[in-house]
């Protein structure tokens, strides 16, 4: 094989490698799971909460209930890994985090959702939810951040 061959076909293989390990990771993961699976994850979500008052534990620790896995989501040409995450599970209603991870694990954003308990259910959460933003997403992030929680179905 000659060596301009072999180089070109190194290097495919090489890319082919990293698009397969960035597919591998699209959606297998739970944001309850991202702390402590990886540093760079955890410094940027301790970046991104840096400052901020009053946070409950579960924000802080990403401890809550995520049932969903991640997903990837492209937002002005930048890949992020997206997902949800609740207080627990029967409190999603009232108490939920919309997290936005960069690809390279750089930065973090976050939409914290909390709606009153007690909602009656002919009453749309959306009308009388409070959101608090974390890691002063921009306006793009913000849209991002929003229409992931539109997705859920009991979202109105």
């Amino acid at each position: 094989m000659k060596p301009m061959l072999r180089t070109v076909l190194a290097a495919a293989l090489m890319m082919g490698g990293v698009t397969g390990a960035l597919a591998a990771n699209d959606g297998q993961m739970r944001v309850s799971q991202l702390l402590g699976s990886d540093g760079e994850y955890r410094q940027s979500w301790k970046k991104a909460i840096q400052g901020e008052e009053r946070l409950p534990e579960w924000v802080i620790n990403l401890s809550g209930s995520s049932n969903e896995q991640m997903s990837a989501v492209t937002e002005d040409g930048d890949k992020y890994l997206v997902g949800p995450l609740c207080e627990s599970q029967d409190k999603c209603k009232y108490k939920r985090l919309i997290v936005a991870f960069s690809w390279d694990k750089d930065d973090a954003y976050a939409m914290l959702v909390e709606v009153p308990e007690g909602l009656p259910s002919d009453k749309s959460p959306t009308r009388h939810a409070d959101y608090r933003w974390l890691g002063k997403p921009d306006e793009g992030m913000q849209k991002l951040l929003m229409e992931q929680l539109k997705r859920d179905p009991n979202w109105y």
